[in-house]
């Protein structure tokens, strides 16, 4: 199944103070319409590997959970949240005082800090200078930047202390761990009011981008795809376009969906959602004292009960996305 137009990302609220390899900016819309059609907000979003955290800061900046879960195994950009949730406006003002030029990116770059602090900000500064914000070792400086500005073409100190400290204001509803994503998903997997966003380093299928883009790109997906079958609330998992990666979903009973994106070279290409429930279009109707969903579907069962219901006179909502209900897992 097939969806959707590719997301102008210049539309979608940024928020993260990492430029991502990989980075879910542009799936901002279809998280936000995933976690309005739940029946309910979930009390906890989960997101295991962490990375940049688009999701969870969506989520929590728009209210669209109650709280966040963010794992990260890598330790810089572990350090990098930790500090931000614990320490921000020392992280802030680091980035506003930093004089930024080759020489003084170098020096910052060779360091080898012991203090969390020290990493955090040379991830930081790592993740803005060098190219396509590659943090795997190997990678090397930018040159021309953006507009030939060279290596301050992406450091932009006001924008990084303004998110930075955003994020430090939600602090309360966000909970950071530096784990390995699969000690944490077990500790929620018998939750229904948790929701798992699941992006991991796509190296299924023959991939070759997480090796080269991630320090920790070593993921058992089946092992993955197993543990999220005992699930018992949603999830959104994520990947590139892969018969390997289709296969394996439907041995696990899930469903795939592909929407349109844009990489780093903007070619256009396809990357596959995976759910426990397939998706469908729904208009949400306001009626006599339920607001019932309307699969547009005329044979579904929905539509018809819904008609009997319906009140003459009353306007209806927009169409939203509806994802059917949870099938049981025992």
């Amino acid at each position: 199944m097939t969806s959707g137009s590719i997301t102008n990302v210049a539309t979608v609220p940024q928020r993260s103070p990492f430029r991502y390899p990989g980075g879910k900016t542009w799936l901002v819309p279809e998280i936000r319409a995933w976690l309005r059609a739940l029946p309910q907000k979930p009390e906890v979003f989960m997101e295991p590997f962490a990375g940049g955290g688009a999701a969870s800061l969506t989520a929590i900046f728009e209210n669209l959970a109650h709280k966040a879960v963010m794992v990260e195994r890598d330790e810089h950009v572990a350090a990098v949240w930790q500090v931000i949730l614990e320490d921000a406006d020392w992280l802030a003002e680091e980035i506003l005082n930093f004089q930024i030029s080759l020489e003084s990116v170098r020096e910052v770059l060779s360091r080898d800090p012991e203090s969390l602090r020290g990493k955090a900000f040379q991830a930081i500064l790592r993740n803005r200078v060098q190219r396509g914000g590659i943090m795997a070792p190997g990678a090397s400086l930018m040159k021309a930047g953006e507009n030939g500005r060279g290596l301050s073409s992406r450091w932009y100190p006001q924008t990084l202390a303004r998110r930075i400290r955003s994020i430090y204001e939600f602090r309360q509803r966000i909970t950071f761990f530096k784990a390995d994503a699969f000690d944490l998903i077990p500790e929620y997997l018998d939750n229904e009011t948790t929701v798992f966003f699941i992006d991991p380093p796509y190296t299924a299928g023959g991939k070759r981008a997480g090796k080269r883009l991630y320090s920790y790109n070593e993921v058992d997906h089946e092992a993955l795809f197993a543990l999220m079958t005992r699930a018992r609330g949603d999830f959104m998992m994520t990947y590139d376009e892969a018969p390997e990666v289709e296969e394996m979903a439907a041995r696990h009973g899930f469903f795939t969906r592909k929407v349109p994106m844009k990489n780093t070279h903007h070619a256009s290409l396809f990357e596959l959602l995976i759910s426990p429930r397939p998706k469908s279009t729904v208009a949400v109707s306001c009626l006599s004292a339920f607001q019932t969903r309307e699969v547009k579907q005329e044979h579904h069962p929905r539509v018809r009960a819904a008609k009997n219901r319906r009140s003459p006179g009353v306007k209806c909502k927009k169409e939203r996305p509806y994802y059917s209900p949870m099938p049981k897992r025992y």
